[in-house]
Parts: structure tokens; C-alpha cells; sequence
């Protein structure tokens, strides 16, 4: 292994917290910015070991909320790198919820944070690049490269996106909106 490598499992990271009544929304479960404010923590925390450097957010590219979480869980959420660019990587994070009266664990959460490396002057650094030992790494790996043409294909989309004509409002007529363009 060269220096110029680093393996997957050296990004690791894994946090656990007891939720408490502090961290509700109105209904009583945990409030999903506050889930989001530790993702964004391990995002940082993985990228920045996996980097030997500070790393910033640029984007939060998914964040699906799958179950509720209720107070009194215990949240453990397990962090990796995914994918390398220059000075980008993809961290994607697992979070679980355990009951810790009875034991059982339920997936609550998967999400990809983009994580950009930076020297001390905020200028982009290098990263280095990912060593993939397994067949899983691999698959992680290759989803993130479709998740970025994917994003690119939105992006290009977004820039030819126009009204031009009323045949183009007249599309809209199957969605729930009413045009009062005037």
C-alpha cells in the first residue's frame, strides 16, 4: 500500500447517542434536523480522518428518513467513504435506532454527504485515493458514480428548462397547480 492509497476501512467512523425529550419535533419523535445536524458531524469527522485534513460540506446529496426514531433509542450511525474525486469524497452514513429495553435495531436513515478536503488557507487539497476491498466497496463505489452523472444530468436538465411557448404551460395542466400568470 502506497501513501497515495488509503482503504476504506480507514475512514470509519461510527457515534452513538441516547435521544432525549430535548430532541423532539411537535409529534414526539426525534426531530430530523437534529438528525441531520449529526450526519453533518460524522460526514466531517469521516472525511477529515480519511483526508488528513479539514473537510466542508458541498453538498448534502441524499438524506432518506425511512423510520421514525423515538426517545429513549440509543442512534448509532456508521460512516465510510464511498467514492474519491481530487478533493471530493462521498461519505455515506447508515443510521440505526436500538429499543434499549428490548434489544431491537431498526435502519431509520441512509444519506451521502459530498465533503470537500481543504488546506488552511480554505483553498481544495487533494485527497487520497480509495483502496476497494471488497465486493460491497466496489458496489458502494459504483453507485456513487451513477449518483454523480445523475446529478449532472439534472443539473444540464435545470439549464434547458424554459417556458417558451403556451403549449409548455399547457403541460402543466396535469399537476395540482393553478396558473395565474398575468
Amino acid at each position: 500500500m502506497t501513501a497515495d492509497f488509503k482503504p476504506v476501512s480507514s475512514s470509519k467512523v461510527s457515534i452513538s447517542e441516547l435521544m432525549l425529550p430535548s430532541h423532539t419535533n411537535f409529534s414526539g419523535k426525534i426531530h430530523g434536523g437534529y438528525i441531520l445536524l449529526l450526519l453533518d458531524q460524522i460526514a466531517f469527522a469521516c472525511a477529515s480522518k480519511f483526508s488528513g485534513n479539514y473537510c466542508v460540506t458541498a453538498s448534502v446529496d441524499t438524506v432518506n428518513f425511512l423510520k421514525p426514531i423515538e426517545v429513549g433509542e440509543l442512534v448509532t450511525m456508521k460512516a465510510s467513504v464511498n467514492y474519491v474525486g481530487r478533493s471530493s469524497m462521498i461519505v455515506g452514513i447508515r443510521v440505526e435506532s436500538e429499543n434499549i429495553q428490548t434489544g431491537a435495531v431498526k435502519h431509520c436513515n441512509s444519506s451521502y454527504f459530498t465533503m470537500v478536503a481543504k488546506d488552511k488557507e480554505g483553498k481544495s487539497v487533494p485527497v487520497p485515493g480509495l483502496i476497494l476491498s471488497s465486493l460491497d466497496e466496489v458496489r458502494r463505489f459504483r453507485k456513487c458514480i451513477k449518483q454523480i452523472e445523475t446529478k449532472k444530468e439534472i443539473e444540464e436538465h435545470a439549464k434547458i428548462t424554459s417556458v417558451n411557448s403556451i403549449e409548455d404551460l399547457a403541460s402543466l395542466d396535469k399537476y395540482n397547480v393553478l396558473l395565474e400568470i398575468g
